[in-house]
């Protein structure tokens, strides 16, 4: 069998039998590919995202630590957000950073590069695969299951990648959060009749069936939010934790976030 054979023979870990699939962090969205991309990081990425494209900012995402990202803010007259702990340490109080609560206090700020570890390069990665990408959070989830489902009414697929986080070593942390924001996304889709599920997307929305009722305490619970409420970040967990807040949709478009329909 020739190698474009080979690459022709479909995965077993695509779930290309299920219109609507879910997987985890930059490899799982790279292997498990659809029609729409929906990107979940809760803590803070998407959380961010959805906060600064409400307050019409134009969010350029970029991979983490890339010495390029500063060149990048500087080709698009954009201003290049740091991680929220580099921000403590500077003095001047008006930097903004990858924590959404600076971001709902920001003034002047048109256009945002927002690097971050896990959801903002796992939707840079995606810019340019053809797949329609979208940024949901907890507080989106439903505008974004509707969008998706508008798209995909009349056929194709769609995937929820939950982003994940970090170990020491670079290797995928499953993060609580993401899974319950990416059932979230896979509750609404259920609702507008797309409940062709993986069992793999059941899971996840399984999960966040088990909190619904309490989100709040749920994420504020799980390690990640427990880690940014110890280090000062409490705002950041509770703007992160409201569900349904939100009728902001934000879109991939070229190299940049913006609103649906924009």
């Amino acid at each position: 069998m020739s190698r474009a054979e080979v690459d022709d023979v479909a995965s077993p870990y695509d779930q290309s039998p299920h219109r609507v699939r879910f997987e985890w962090g930059p490899v799982g969205a790279a292997q498990v590919r659809a029609d729409v991309a929906v990107v979940v990081d809760v803590l803070s990425f998407t959380t961010t995202l959805t906060v600064a494209v409400e307050r019409g900012i134009e969010v350029f995402p970029y991979e983490w630590r890339d010495t390029r990202a500063a060149e990048h803010a500087v080709r698009h007259g954009a201003t290049l957000a740091v991680g929220r702990f580099e921000a403590l340490s500077r003095r001047d109080a008006r930097h903004v950073s990858l924590s959404p609560a600076t971001i709902a206090e920001a003034e002047g700020i048109e256009r945002l590069v927002l690097p971050s570890p896990n959801g903002s390069t796992i939707a840079f990665a995606l810019a340019g695969t053809g797949s329609h990408v979208v940024g949901a959070s907890l507080r989106n989830a439903p505008a974004v299951a509707e969008h998706v489902a508008q798209r995909v009414w009349k056929g194709g697929s769609v995937v929820v990648v939950a982003a994940g986080e970090r170990w020491h070593d670079d290797t995928l942390r499953p993060a609580v959060e993401d899974l319950w924001g990416a059932g979230a996304v896979l509750s609404g889709l259920v609702e507008h009749g797309l409940g062709d599920l993986s069992v793999e997307a059941g899971a996840a929305l399984a999960a966040f069936e088990s909190v619904r009722d309490d989100l709040p305490g749920a994420v504020r619970a799980a390690s990640s939010g427990r880690e940014l409420v110890e280090r000062g970040f409490e705002a950041d967990v509770d703007i992160a934790a409201e569900y349904a807040v939100s009728d902001s949709v934000p879109v991939l478009t070229g190299e940049s976030f913006r609103p649906a329909g924009a």
